[in-house]
């Protein structure tokens, strides 16, 4: 399975989950809740990272799942 970023974004139905460069969503979900929570899991499984946008499209939260140095360099 590849490292791709889960994004959560607006979707005609409702939220959905869409892995990065791809047209189509994985899942799509009444809620933003419901989509967060099975974007998150997807991004566990994986070690990337999720990324939520609001109803504008900008990101508006992240959520890292793989392997980042702690702390930080810089």
């Amino acid at each position: 399975m590849t490292k791709r970023n889960q994004h959560i974004v607006p979707h005609e139905r409702g939220w959905a989950v869409r892995g990065a460069g791809s047209e189509r969503a994985t899942s799509v979900h009444s809620t933003q809740r419901e989509a967060i929570d099975a974007g998150r899991q997807t991004a566990r499984n994986q070690g990337s990272e999720l990324l939520i946008h609001g109803r504008n499209g900008q990101i508006r939260a992240r959520d890292s799942h793989g392997n980042d140095p702690y702390p930080p360099k810089g």
